[in-house]
């Protein structure tokens, strides 16, 4: 069922590919974690050997492809078709009147206008979107060489043991442990307080192998280390903030400017396995409140924000997987949220 999955995703994206403006160069879009910068660096780097140059923006810290202020930007650009990678797929399209690939393995919200959906959602074992990246580079034409991406996409949204021959293949060829480290240097930066993944970026676009993005003889691997120990240093003060319990619900609200609260309601997620563990920061971006939801007892957790959705709450909510979900608000629509759950002590002010 793979096989032949991969085979027509290729197919479908070479073709629509052959719909974009000649002669504007494509425009790749993806998020800003490791599945996200390793599904961008397959699509450039197999549009370029096509005689498609793309140019690249990072959709990171605050940021939607589907916002007002994005659609504006992307306007301007001009670009002659788009691809996104692994920023979900919802309602309307991206930008009108321009050919849009979208690669994605999120709970859809919505269709896309005229978009190409190229989804791994409902798949069983769901690929993520770097591994349909690479289906997407194969279409193109030879693309062996960006396995190793693939794998990094895959370990990064923790799908090691999913059954994916290309993992198994990546695994044998590059060492598992070189894979795993890569993915959390590569990791790291986004999870700062400056959320910076150009110098991650940078190094998959530019490596031809693990190794050679841990061997440190790019400036870039030096900043992705330093960016890692400042995130250890956020999390060890994370680590200390005692869950509250309220019915099946246990909060952890911190501050802090790093991007910790996934790891945290993570961490969280093991030790209370019949809550849903909602960990939420309220120091990642100012005036508002950015949380991350995980259950490790089966609940649908998309189903569960969606019955508890505040008046307020834009698309930035209840976005992701069953599993592993989240959103961010405005500190008033969160001071809803929170008293509606049960917690009305944790309403901000600021």
């Amino acid at each position: 069922m793979r096989t032949r999955e991969a085979g027509e995703t290729g197919k479908a994206f070479a073709e629509a590919v052959r719909s974009f403006a000649p002669e504007r160069p494509p425009l790749v879009l993806g998020h800003f974690d490791a599945d996200g910068l390793a599904s961008i660096a397959i699509l450039a780097r197999a549009l370029e050997r096509s005689g498609r140059p793309a140019e690249i923006r990072i959709v990171g810290k605050g940021e939607t492809v589907w916002s007002e202020a994005m659609r504006a930007e992307l306007a301007d650009r001009r670009p002659g078709g788009l691809v996104v990678a692994d920023l979900g797929v919802r309602e309307r399209a991206v930008l009108d009147g321009v050919p849009t690939i979208l690669v994605d393995h999120h709970v859809p919200s919505g269709a896309p206008g005229d978009a190409l959906v190229l989804s791994g959602n409902g798949l069983d074992p769901e690929p993520t979107s770097a591994l349909i990246a690479y289906w997407c580079a194969q279409g193109l034409g030879a693309a062996d060489d960006l396995l190793w991406l693939a794998a990094m996409g895959l370990i990064g949204d923790m799908a090691e043991a999913a059954g994916f021959p290309e993992l198994a293949a990546a695994q044998a060829r590059y060492g598992k442990t070189a894979l795993r480290n890569a993915v959390a240097l590569v990791n790291a930066p986004r999870r700062t307080g400056a959320a910076d993944a150009r110098p991650a970026l940078a190094l998959l676009l530019a490596c031809d192998s693990p190794k050679e993005l841990l061997s440190g003889a790019r400036p870039e691997t030096a900043l992705l280390h330093a960016a890692k120990q400042e995130v250890a240093c956020a999390l060890d003060g994370a680590r200390r903030v005692a869950p509250k319990i309220r019915g099946d619900v246990a909060l952890i609200r911190f501050e802090s400017p790093c991007q910790i609260h996934p790891l945290i309601a993570q961490q969280w997620r093991g030790r209370l396995r019949d809550r849903i563990v909602i960990a939420a920061n309220s120091g990642y971006r100012a005036g508002w409140v950015h949380f991350a939801a995980r259950s490790a007892g089966g609940q649908d957790l998309i189903a569960f924000l969606d019955a508890h959705r505040p008046a307020g709450a834009d698309g930035q909510y209840g976005n992701g997987h069953r599993q592993a979900t989240g959103g961010a608000l405005p500190i008033p629509v969160w001071n809803a949220f929170v008293t509606e759950l049960g917690f009305p002590e944790e309403q901000l002010t600021r």
